[in-house]
């Protein structure tokens, strides 16, 4: 299978293993959607994975303990 162009693509299938591995547990993947916001960083939301970035950037800072 060729690779993607698209820069953040596998962060992209990093979050979905994660979650389907911790049972769509947000906070179980907590650093790897960071590693997502980070690439989005990076490569200047270039990549259509960014768009859904603050969706999950909210689930995640929503279950973070107080």
């Amino acid at each position: 299978m060729p690779k993607s162009k698209d820069p953040c693509n596998q962060h992209a299938c990093d979050i979905q293993a994660c979650l389907q591995r911790n049972h769509y547990v947000m906070e179980s993947c907590r650093q790897v959607i960071l590693n997502l916001q980070k690439c989005c960083d990076e490569c200047e939301n270039r990549s259509k994975h960014c768009a859904a970035l603050s969706g999950l950037i909210a689930q995640v800072t929503r279950t973070e303990p107080k």
